[in-house]
């Protein structure tokens, strides 16, 4: 931790540097990850290298804390991020800006137990495996979940494990239950059964959400940049709201989604339908990014630094949560013909 700590006050001097340069050469590295949804679309039509110039390089993470870890190290300019890697990197010192909501997690993670491993209901979890991506939005839910059902996590067996891990440990039996997204969420529902929702958790007053920061520094060199791209995201989203039922199975978004994300086709759609996407004028009122302090992502940044240092994976709360959340891209966006 206090290597991480250190590294990021190096750092600060080297990403503002680096923005620099990279506003110069209008080039840009942006994380994605394995989550299906109008975003991969965008990705493969082109259309952010059009709109605005920029010469994309374009990187697949199975993760959102490998995103924080690119972002921290000054590879990655803009990343997508869940809101628990988020906080993790912002707690420790990196100087990183949220400035999109990718997608209101909603029904698209859930916790999962296998069929054949004795679990009906969630008080059986105990003394059970259970396998989540440490330091992500699932994590964070895996122990909101077990503290609302009363099980202590000593009694169970919480395994850290990535997306595609969980999906071939479950295959081969070695994991009795699981929190988890798609495309690993699809294949464990066809052998299991769902206990509970992301979408049911948050409701109980902690949400989740994947959204995209940008290395704050490299951000505000390349203003003009930032509200074009956020423009591009917002119409991808705006098409997949007025239109749900245009993903078909052999349509080019489901294409799109199949190539980044690695779904099988027929999953795509229904997962897909899962999240819920906030539009333009939603993200940038006190519901999602504006409202400083007092926005919905502000007090939600809070809410997960809490949970971070209550399970010793980050040593302090930052000050002021409000200043690693901003809407400024998104009115930005609004005003762009």
């Amino acid at each position: 931790m206090r290597r991480a700590v250190l590294g990021t006050l190096v750092l600060g001097v080297a990403l503002a540097s680096s923005g620099t340069a990279f506003a110069q050469s209008k080039e840009v590295t942006i994380a994605y990850q394995e989550i299906n949804g109008p975003f991969l679309v965008a990705i493969a039509s082109g259309e952010v290298e059009k709109t605005t110039g920029y010469k994309i390089n374009w990187r697949k993470f199975d993760s959102g804390a490998k995103v924080a870890t690119g972002m921290a190290s000054g590879d990655v300019q803009i990343g997508v991020i869940g809101s628990s890697p988020l906080t993790a990197a912002v707690s420790r010192g990196v100087d990183l800006q949220l400035f999109w909501i990718i997608d209101d997690i909603n029904e698209a993670e859930a916790m999962v137990a296998r069929n054949g491993a004795g679990i009906s209901k969630p008080t059986d979890l105990r003394g059970k495996k259970i396998a989540v991506p440490f330091v992500s939005t699932t994590h964070f839910h895996t122990m909101f979940a077990l503290e609302t059902w009363g099980i202590k996590p000593t009694e169970v067996k919480l395994l850290n494990m990535q997306p595609n891990q969980i999906a071939a440990a479950w295959e081969r039996g070695d994991i009795d239950a699981a929190f988890v997204w798609d495309p690993a969420l699809s294949k464990l529902k066809q052998n299991g059964k769902v206990l509970v929702t992301s979408g049911e958790l948050s409701k109980k007053g902690k949400a989740t959400f994947d959204g995209m920061a940008v290395e704050r520094a490299w951000g505000e060199a390349n203003a003009d940049f930032m509200a074009k791209f956020v423009k591009v995201m917002a119409a991808f989203d705006a098409d997949y709201r007025a239109n749900p039922k245009a993903w078909t199975i052999d349509s080019p978004q489901v294409k799109a989604n199949v190539k980044h994300s690695g779904a099988a086709a027929k999953d795509v759609a229904a997962s897909v339908a899962l999240y819920a996407y906030p539009s333009l004028q939603e993200q940038a009122s006190p519901a999602w990014l504006g409202g400083g302090a007092k926005g919905g992502v502000a007090q939600a940044l809070l809410a997960t630094a809490q949970f971070l240092k209550g399970e010793g994976k980050i040593d302090t709360l930052a000050t002021d949560y409000a200043k690693y959340v901003t809407p400024k891209y998104a009115q930005a966006a609004g005003l762009l013909k």
